[in-house]
Formats: C-alpha cells, structure tokens, sequence
C-alpha cells in the first residue's frame, strides 16, 4: 500500500510547455479530454508558434499548453500556472515570468545541457545555481527515463523512443492529479493501432509515467480535485472551431437547407474546414479554394443557388474578400463571413489573438455597405453564435460577419450538447411564384419587392419557372432590380439596405449587477467574456459593487444599449485592440466610456482586469 498523502483542492492551473516538436498541444489536449471525463469544469489556452517547426531549443520555438479546472464554474484559463513542466531551458526561461513563487516546476534535466542552456543565454543552470529555490523545484530526467522504460522496444531507436517523452510526461501529472488515462490509451490505440510497436512504446510510457510518481520519493501527495457541480445533461469537451463548424450544421438543418463553405486554410480558422469537412454526411460540401477571392465566391454561388453559403478566414483574408462581400450587399443574399481574428497587421501574430478586426468588419468596403456583425463569447457559445448569424443571414438576405478570435478558436470548455428538438426553427421559404404586373398586366417577378417587417427581398432559386432575374454588382432599381444610374434610387436603395439591418432583431442587453447599486459598469464584446467576469467577481468578493454586460451583436447594438451606458458613472471598455468598440460607442452614443486596451497576443489576466476596475471605483467622487 502506497504512503503517500492525497490532498483536495478546489483549482489547478497547469501548463505543459516545451520544444514544438515535443507534442506538448497533444499532451495539453489529452490531459483536458480526460480532466472534462471526470466532469471538472475548464478552460485552456493553447499558445504555440506560427513556424512550422522553429529552430529546437530556441526561444521562439517554445510552444505550450496551459489548463485550468476546478470543482467549481471556471471563467478564464488562469492567470498564472500552479505547476509548470518544462521540457527544456527555453520552456523555462520563456514561461518563468508568469510562475508565481512557491508554484511547483518540473523539469527534464535531461536536456539542461551546456548546449541547450547557452540557446537561450542561461550562464548556469537554473537547476543548480540556486536561482530556482523560491518554487518547488522537481527534476526528472524525463528522457533518459522514457528511453529506460523502453529498453525492452528493439525495433525503435533512441530518437523514436526519446519522442514519447511527453506521454511519460503525461502519465506523471496523470498520477499527481488522480486522473484516469484510459481515454488516452483508446486515443493512442486509435492513432497508432497499425503501427504496434509505436503503440505500445508509447502506452508503455504513459504507464512509467504514472509509475514514477506513485514509486519515486520526490512527490510526497497526488492531489483531487472533485467534479463541479452542473446542470444535468451530456456534455463534451470542445474547441470554439469545432463548436462553430457544429453550429452551421445545426442551423442547416434546421433551416433545412445545404451547408457550402468555400475557404483557403488561414491560421487560426482553418479547423473549421478541416472539422466541416468530415460532416459531409450532413449535407455539408467543402471546398478549399486557390485563394481567399475564390472561396468567397464559391460561398455567395452557393446562395444564389438556394444553400447556406460560408467562407471562413482570418484578418488578411477579409481584406482580400471586400469586393466581393460588398457584391453580396448589392445582391441582397444570405451569406456568412467567419472571421477567426488574429494578431496584425499583415502577416503579423498568425497564432496569436485579437480583436482588431472590428472596424474592418464593420466599415472595411466600399461605399455604404452594412454588414450585421456577431460575436461569440467563450468556446462553446461558438455554436449558438454560428446558428444566431445564420438565421440573421436567412432572415434578412444579408452577408453577417461572424467575428470569433484565436483564444477562442483554439481554447477549449465543456459544452452541454442541445438536443436537436431544442434548437430554434430557421426554415426558409424561397420565392416561388412571380409576385408582381408589369405595365401590361402581365405577371412578373420583383426580385427587390421586399417584406414589409423584415425588409429582406425575396430568396429565389436560380431555375423556378418565371422567376428570373438580373444579378451585378451595379446598383439596382428598387423593386424590378433593373439596372439603374438615377441619383434618387441609389439614395433609396442606400438608405433601406441600412434601414434592413438597422431593424435586425437583437436581445436587449442584459446587466448582471446583483447589487443594484453599482456606479461602474465593464462592457465587453467576444473573448473577453471570461476574464471580465472572473475580474468582476473578485472585486465583489472584496464588497464592491460593480456591473457588467457583453455584447454579441455589434451590428446592430441593442436598442437599450445607449439608456444602459448612460445609467453608470463610468464605463469601462476592455478590448484587445487600441479602442475600436470604445470608439463606435463614443460616437453612437456621445458616452465618455473609457477604453482599457491590450495587443499583446494573449488574452486579458483576471488580476489586471480587477486592478483597473479598483481603480476606476477609487476614482468616483
């Protein structure tokens, strides 16, 4: 019988990092699946280089998975890990800022060589020159272990027995953290089942892992952290990719039509193509385009043709594919534009997020052309935003830009799987029969006839008898659609293609303010849902009160938006960008609200987010 303590705790922050070709993202992804098995609540944060593969050891080629779960509803990946591994000096050089004193770090001496360390300007060796003596310091020599356990594997040589170091890695937290790894064992069997010899070696290591820290006297307690406590239901693990490709599914069919999405793989929206792909059961077609000009117009064929039409990018694509969101402004059709945003401008920080791409979203074409804009807040509302702009889209026969990021693209939460029953009905009814007379009495068809709630002209299926009608992007006559230069009728035409989106149906916002009291209020829009909330529940935690709201529709705000900004102090406007919604709100709504802004990649800490609320309420005269 084993000695050893096991100790309860409430929260764990956990954040594997390493070379990027040492699998950390795999062994972050396993230990989640299996934490979200045990029903913890979560949350991650992914952060790993744009470069294919940097060169090893090196500063830029630090990739790393952090993870936080708890028994209790999880807002943010955590601030600041608890426990750290650290395959190498650059993993711990580049992350040891962000350990807080007295966390436990775990280090592969093995690779703490001469070499390594002088990589990234190391002099000594953390390990040894007493540099480290604040943290729990555990070193393990993670590799010459692995290879060790694996002497008995004659077919692999040292270099394939060395790669399975992070599931020995994996196995060790698995023990100290009293999580089950027969989920990863069917994973393994599943991606390696052809190769046997691979498989075993590596569930051989996950199983010297575990060992290790059950035999070894360096690890005194394993910990527990118990379930939380959630609505009943089934519930998954998911990335706001997948729960986004889910949700235009979803919609899909409830609107029972086909799904079509024409892309070009960008960074960090491209797993939406990848999981779209694979529901093609679903009626779903994919079609990875030459280039982002041609995925759109794949997507906006497609609606002309009677399907759901979906091309996803990131910032540098939308620029590519203005003119041709502008034609579908022009034309009137549903269409829906996901935008993954990411660190800019150019090329800029491909796997990195941010929220600049608001502005562009908003006014980035030419001439008046008003686009509805959505935006998810965490992971798992990826879903419920995909169906909202569909049936924004179908509704009202407008493109909608669907504005997720890469912190939630790539971070991952439960989610409580809807039942289909559940979901709203999004059935579309396509013009069927001419709706008009022309001169002569004749019957005819108006494609700019429009619905006098919505505004939205009728969705016409290329093909039903006396149905036909132009398309172009030049400007139409209102009603007959034809060509038209006459001043007056562009101007008509300008004003209700505003006027349509003006009137989109939206939620009125709602303020979470327990108080009913507070004199500040945090708004947010997208990922910063999290860490405003967490930062609002620590100040109210110390007995201040203070509000907050979120917004996921942009385009149009909510018609109670301008009365709830003007019933607070002060309005603080946290936003990965330099300003954008601050700046939209100020001249909407003639509001003093004042911006906190941040561009680092990353998104906001809880701490930081709290600091700036303490300090605007110490400001209030």
């Amino acid at each position: 019988m084993s000695s050893k303590t096991v100790k309860t705790l409430d929260r764990v922050v956990i954040r594997f990092a390493g070379d990027s070709g040492d699998g950390m993202q795999l062994t972050g992804d396993r230990f989640t699946s299996e934490t979200a098995s045990l029903g913890n609540d979560l949350s991650t944060l992914p952060n790993f280089p744009a470069e294919i593969r940097a060169p090893q050891g090196t500063l830029p080629g630090v990739s790393s998975f952090q993870l936080h779960f708890a028994d209790h509803d999880v807002l943010t990946p955590g601030d600041a890990p608890d426990v750290l591994v650290a395959m190498n000096p650059a993993a711990l050089k580049a992350n040891l800022a962000d350990v807080p004193r007295g966390a436990t770090i775990i280090v592969n001496t093995d690779e703490f060589t001469t070499r390594n360390l002088a990589k990234v300007g190391y002099a000594t060796n953390p390990v040894d020159d007493g540099s480290l003596e604040s943290f729990h310091v555990h070193p393990v020599a993670l590799t010459s272990i692995t290879v060790e356990a694996l002497a008995g594997f004659d077919g692999l040589t040292r270099k394939e027995k060395e790669r399975a170091k992070n599931m020995f890695a994996l196995g060790l937290l698995s023990w100290m953290y009293t999580r089950p790894t027969a989920g990863t064992e069917a994973f393994l069997t599943k991606k390696f089942g052809s190769r046997r010899e691979i498989l075993e070696a590596n569930l051989a290591a996950l199983r010297a892992g575990w060992n290790y820290g059950e035999t070894t006297e360096d690890f005194a307690s394993s910990f527990v952290v118990a379930p939380a406590v959630m609505p009943p239901g089934t519930y998954r693990n998911v990335t706001g990719n997948t729960a986004l490709a889910l949700g235009l599914v979803a919609a899909a069919h409830r609107a029972g039509l086909p799904l079509v999405l024409g892309s070009y793989p960008i960074t960090p929206a491209s797993d939406i193509l990848h999981a779209l792909a694979a529901l093609k059961r679903h009626d779903v077609t994919t079609l990875q385009a030459e280039d982002e000009i041609a995925g759109i117009g794949i997507a906006l064929g497609a609606s002309f043709g009677g399907a759901i039409g979906v091309t996803t990018t990131s910032g540098p694509g939308v620029a590519l594919k203005s003119e041709t969101i502008g034609l579908a402004v022009s034309l009137e059709l549903p269409l829906v534009i996901v935008d993954v945003q990411r660190g800019g401008p150019s090329t800029g920080l491909p796997t990195k997020t941010e929220q600049a791409d608001l502005l562009q979203a908003m006014y980035g074409r030419n001439g008046e052309s008003p686009v509805p804009i959505v935006a998810p807040n965490t992971p798992a509302d990826c879903f419920r935003a995909a169906m909202d702009a569909v049936r924004i889209a179908t509704t009202y026969r407008t493109p909608v830009f669907l504005l997720s990021d890469g912190y939630l693209a790539n971070g991952s939460e439960p989610w409580s799987v809807p039942e289909v029953a559940d979901l709203p009905d999004l059935a579309v009814e396509f013009a069927s029969a001419p709706n008009g007379t022309d001169a002569k009495g004749n019957e005819v068809f108006h494609p700019y006839l429009r619905d006098d709630d919505t505004l939205a002209r009728p969705w016409a299926v290329p093909g039903t008898p006396g149905l036909e009608h132009r398309v172009g992007g030049i400007e139409k006559a209102d009603v007959t659609g034809n060509i038209s230069y006459d001043p007056d009728n562009h101007d008509r035409m300008t004003r209700l293609r505003q006027a349509k989106v003006d009137g989109i149906t939206v939620p009125d916002l709602e303020v979470d303010d327990p108080s009913g009291s507070a004199r500040v209020l945090v708004l947010g829009w997208g990922s910063t849902y999290g860490p405003v909330a967490a930062a609002t529940r620590v100040v109210r935690n110390s007995g201040r009160a203070v509000a907050r709201a979120h917004l996921r529709h942009l385009n149009p705000f909510p018609k109670n938006l301008g009365e709830v900004l003007r019933a607070y102090d002060r309005v603080i406007v946290p936003e990965m960008n330099l300003g954008q919604l601050a700046l939209l709100l100020r001249g909407t709504f003639l509001v003093d609200v004042r911006s906190h802004t941040s561009v680092r990649g990353l998104p906001f800490s809880t701490v930081e987010l709290a600091d700036v609320i303490s300090s605007t309420l110490e400001d209030l005269p």
